[in-house]
C-alpha cells in the first residue's frame, strides 16, 4: 500500500504537499544537515516511496534549515569502518558494498518517476553536489556557495558528482578545476558550467517559491508525458542518437495508445486546462 503524506516524513527529512500533485521534500538535520549513514539511507527511502505514489508529478527538493542546502558529509561515521574486518580483501568488499548503497540512495531522485527540481541557498558543499546532480532541474539562490570538497578530505568524489557531472556541464575544463581544487564557487560558475538553470535572487524562500512555481506548470502536464520524457532523456545521456531513437520509439509505440494524448490534444483545440488522471489506481489520496 503506498504511503500517506504523513507517513513519509521522517527523522531527517520533512515532506509536504504545497499544491495538489506537489511534493516539497526538505532536508532537515541541524545546523547543517550534514549527513550521516542514517541520514543518507532515509533520503534515499522517501524518494523510493514517493515512487510509488500514483498522483504526484513533480517534486521539489530544499533544505529546511536557513544555513544553506548541505554541508555534506558528517565525517564522525567514518568511526564505524574501524570496525571492519582487517583483512585487505574483506575490508574492501565491505566498504564496496557501503559505498554501493550510498550511491543507490543518492541516486534516487534521478530514478523517481516525476521530475525532481533542486532548490538550494547557502552552503552547497560536497554531497550536495552528489544529490542536486541527481536532480532533474537546479535552481539556486544568489547567497549559493558550493564545493567539490571531496579531494580536500583525501578521496574522489565517489557517489555521484564525478559519474554525472560531466554529462550536465558544458564546460568541462571548469568541472576539472573544481573538482582539482575543492574551491569554492558561487552561482556565476555554476551557471558558466551548466550546473544551474536558474539563479533566484535572495536566499532560501525565493529559490523554493520559484521551484514550486515551476513544479505546479509540470504538474499541469500529461504525467505520461513528463515520465516518458524523464525516462527517453535519461537513455540519450547514456547512449548514441539512433539507441535512443528506437528506444523512444518502442517507448512511444505504447504510450501513444494513452488517453492522456487525446485528452491534451482536445484541451489545445478547445482552449481549456487539459486534466490526467493518475498513473495507476491510488492506494491513497493526496
Amino acid at each position: 500500500m503506498a504511503a500517506t503524506i504523513q507517513e513519509l516524513s521522517g527523522e531527517f527529512i520533512k515532506v509536504s504537499s504545497p499544491a495538489e500533485h506537489i511534493l516539497l521534500v526538505e532536508l532537515n538535520r541541524g545546523p547543517v544537515n550534514a549527513f550521516t549513514v542514517p541520514f543518507w539511507r532515509e533520503f534515499g527511502e522517501v524518494f523510493d516511496r514517493i515512487s510509488v505514489l500514483p498522483d504526484v508529478r513533480a517534486i521539489v527538493l530544499a533544505s529546511a534549515l536557513k544555513k544553506g542546502f548541505s554541508a555534506g558529509l558528517d565525517f564522525s561515521g567514518l568511526d564505524d569502518m574501524a570496525t571492519y574486518d582487517q583483512d585487505v580483501g574483506r575490508k574492501a568488499l565491505q566498504t564496496r558494498s557501503i559505498l554501493k548503497a550510498f550511491q543507490r540512495a543518492i541516486g534516487a531522485p534521478e530514478r523517481c518517476l516525476c521530475p525532481v527540481i533542486a532548490a538550494v541557498h547557502g552552503i552547497t558543499l560536497g554531497l550536495s553536489i552528489d544529490i542536486i546532480s541527481a536532480c532533474d532541474v537546479r535552481y539556486a539562490a544568489s547567497d549559493s556557495v558550493f564545493s567539490i570538497k571531496e579531494v580536500d578530505v583525501g578521496l574522489a568524489a565517489d557517489i555521484g558528482t564525478l559519474a554525472r557531472l560531466p554529462k550536465l556541464a558544458g564546460n568541462q575544463s571548469l568541472v576539472h578545476e573544481l573538482a582539482y581544487t575543492s574551491r569554492n564557487f558561487g552561482v556565476a560558475e555554476a551557471e558558466k558550467m551548466g550546473l544551474l538553470s536558474r539563479v533566484i535572487e535572495g536566499s532560501r524562500e525565493e529559490v523554493v517559491k520559484a521551484a514550486l512555481e515551476t513544479a505546479k506548470l509540470i504538474a499541469t502536464k500529461s504525467p505520461i508525458a513528463v515520465l516518458g520524457t524523464k525516462s527517453v532523456l535519461q537513455h540519450a545521456r547514456d547512449h548514441t542518437v539512433q539507441d535512443n531513437l528506437d528506444y523512444v520509439a518502442n517507448w512511444n509505440g505504447v504510450m501513444l495508445q494513452s488517453t492522456d494524448l487525446t485528452s491534451a490534444f482536445s484541451a489545445a483545440v478547445q482552449r481549456k486546462k487539459a486534466t490526467f488522471p493518475p498513473l495507476w489506481k491510488p492506494a491513497s489520496k493526496l
